[in-house]
């Protein structure tokens, strides 16, 4: 199974705004729903698919094991428990969110029993999110690289990752790009405004057509459903070398996600 290219954000959405969001965006024909236990919001976007009509089997639905439940003896059953909130019998990713607060629990404990998730068919595949190039060393000496579908990392064009993502792609792990429009800010670059107008296209179409040339996935959540439409055609957007290039140009090392006693040591 690969990773889609295009799918659709849940973090920081509540109640009722989940749910219309993601009811938008399955309308709208978005297949791919990302979520996780710490966003609280499972119950409201299994409500909202259910609710959609859309068949399980067109779904591509993603979630993550918070911190709290990385232990062996709670990662299953808080699995389980992501499920029911989801409404369904299985999630097509599961992804560890955070690598454990100063290793409290090894990394081979965690994605050890992921994998066991995976073989009791409570996920189609399993991941890792925020990890840098040792902990994923240490992943892949837990459960080999083929067992790793994805990184999900902050990468935008204030910070391009190249470390982490030169890694995973050495290893065969797909890299999915979370703040891919960096809260907005690059939408407002100079460089990203013009390659949008030499398009006929917007500056966050410009931003998320860049990163699936990469051929990184992208998650962007949006709560007005002309946003949400206006994302889907960066699909058909083509980057000249030159574009990509100057975006290249941007990269400054802008972190904008790193919580102090939950962040590694990032490469």
């Amino acid at each position: 199974m690969t990773i889609p290219e295009l799918g659709l954000g849940t973090f920081r959405l509540q109640d009722q705004i989940v749910i219309d969001s993601v009811s938008n965006g399955l309308d709208l024909g978005y297949r791919a729903i990302d979520t996780a236990q710490i966003y609280g919001n499972e119950a409201e976007v299994g409500s909202a698919i259910a609710a959609s009509g859309v068949p399980r089997d067109q779904l591509f639905i993603t979630t993550k094991i918070w911190i709290e439940n990385l232990d062996s003896e709670r990662l299953i059953p808080s699995l389980k428990e992501s499920l029911a909130k989801l409404q369904t019998r299985y999630v097509d990713l599961t992804l560890i969110h955070w690598p454990s607060p100063e290793g409290q629990v090894p990394v081979a404990e965690f994605m050890s029993a992921l994998l066991e998730a995976k073989k009791l068919g409570l996920t189609r595949q399993i991941g890792v999110s925020n990890f840098t190039v040792a902990l994923m060393k240490e992943a892949i000496s837990a459960v080999g690289a083929v067992n790793i579908a994805t990184n999900q990392i902050e990468l935008h064009p204030y910070l391009q990752n190249r470390t982490v993502a030169g890694f995973a792609r050495m290893h065969g792990i797909h890299v999915t790009s979370y703040m891919t429009l960096a809260y907005g800010e690059v939408l407002k670059d100079p460089v990203i405004e013009k390659i949008a107008q030499r398009h006929d296209a917007t500056p966050a179409q410009v931003v998320l057509a860049w990163a699936m040339q990469w051929g990184y996935a992208v998650i962007p959540s949006s709560t007005q459903r002309a946003n949400l439409q206006s994302n889907l055609k960066a699909r058909d957007l083509r980057l000249s070398d030159d574009d990509m290039a100057q975006i290249a140009a941007l990269d400054r090392g802008q972190r904008l996600t790193s919580p102090p006693g939950l962040a590694p040591q990032w490469d």
